[in-house]
């Protein structure tokens, strides 16, 4: 079976104006997205940036990889009321299927968001469509006068003015009283939004860096679309210890800072995957193969999907290695390695944590 696991940047820039920009990845140029049913997107906005009330036909986990003054509103399924968060760099919001969901930025600098998710409800496998209400492509706008006239109890002049005086598609810049925009509930950030930078970490390495991951048990709301979440920040040269996920998860790794090598090990033993990454390119891991990260000499950091609420991973080199599980006489047997040497190897094992410091 082959597949094509290099690393890609955004191609697609969906939509740029005065207000911002989004960027995707195009299934045709990365089949593996749609094979697996995932997406990415990243939303830039300008000071005053305002993306138009949306929903998709994806649910997703966005991270904030810069600004500090974000402001989302969303209105889920089922309910009849706004909730406003506020957001800054590290925080990951959940959007279920189906969530209406405006964003804006209420700061001095850009507001970057980086979006991964299934797209096993898509419309196009391996990209998230988005449906916006109002505004040059919007859905009011869609319906003809009548029927909208009829929908809201408006005479046909007042039906036109709702549907045609926001001329701005997807992303506009806000003026004046316009950009004073609802104020965060902070009584819901707790629930709704995780801030992973600041997380304690479930593993700290000195000179080797940190992993934290975040599942339903620890966020419930992230439970909601499906998926877990996986922050990785690797000091100079330091490598993740090689992982599998044994519940047939897929990964979707989007590496946010720095660079460094991938690689990833599939069917038959065989290196599917050795490859320099560099921030901004995202990496498909499919089910059951195992992936290595080494970073480079500025470091690597990257934040990652995983298809499952909880997650089951197994690693090779460290202290919870499964091969440090196998009884001293099968490691001597598979590995064809005498007694002496399978000691050793085991109490190298047992000194490792899953991040391993560089050797300089």
């Amino acid at each position: 079976m082959e597949m094509d696991l290099n690393p890609r940047f955004a191609s697609q820039t969906i939509f740029e104006g005065d207000g911002g920009s989004y960027h995707g990845w195009s299934s045709k140029e990365f089949p593996l997205l749609a094979q697996a049913k995932l997406g990415a997107g990243r939303l830039v906005l300008q000071p005053n940036g305002f993306a138009l009330p949306h929903y998709s036909d994806s649910s997703k986990v966005g991270y904030v990889l810069q600004g500090c003054d974000g402001v989302v509103g969303m209105v889920f399924p089922n309910t009849s009321k706004e909730v406003a968060l506020k957001l800054k760099k590290g925080d990951v919001v959940p959007v279920p299927l189906g969530s209406l969901s405006w964003w804006f930025n209420n700061g001095d600098s850009e507001l970057v968001v980086v979006f991964l998710g299934q797209t096993t409800k898509a419309y196009i496998p391996g990209e998230f469509t988005y449906f916006v209400l109002a505004g040059g492509l919007g859905i009011l706008g869609g319906f003809s006068t009548e029927f909208t006239s009829k929908a809201f109890d408006l005479d046909k002049d007042e039906a036109n003015e709702l549907v045609k005086s926001q001329s701005g598609v997807f992303i506009i810049k806000l003026e004046g009283s316009k950009a004073n925009m609802p104020k965060p509930q902070e009584n819901k950030n707790k629930e709704l939004v995780y801030n992973i930078d600041s997380a304690e970490a479930d593993d700290c390495v000195k000179k080797g860096g940190i992993v934290t991951t975040l599942n339903k048990t620890k966020f419930p709301f992230i439970g909601e679309v499906g998926l877990a979440a996986n922050h990785v920040k690797l000091h100079a040269n330091a490598m993740s210890s090689p992982t599998y996920t044994t519940d047939s998860s897929v990964r979707l790794i989007y590496v946010l800072n720095g660079g460094g090598r991938i690689q990833i090990v599939g069917l038959n033993g065989k290196r599917v995957l050795d490859s320099e990454v560099k921030a901004g390119q995202l990496v498909v891991v499919p089910a059951f193969f195992a992936v290595a990260k080494l970073a480079g000499d500025e470091g690597m950091e990257c934040i990652s999907i995983i298809t499952n609420t909880e997650p089951v991973l197994e690693d090779l080199a460290s202290e919870e290695s499964v091969l440090a599980a196998l009884s001293p006489e099968v490691l001597q047997a598979s590995l064809n390695i005498s007694a002496v040497r399978e000691k050793h190897l085991v109490s190298k094992i047992r000194k490792n944590s899953i991040i391993l410091p560089s050797s300089n």
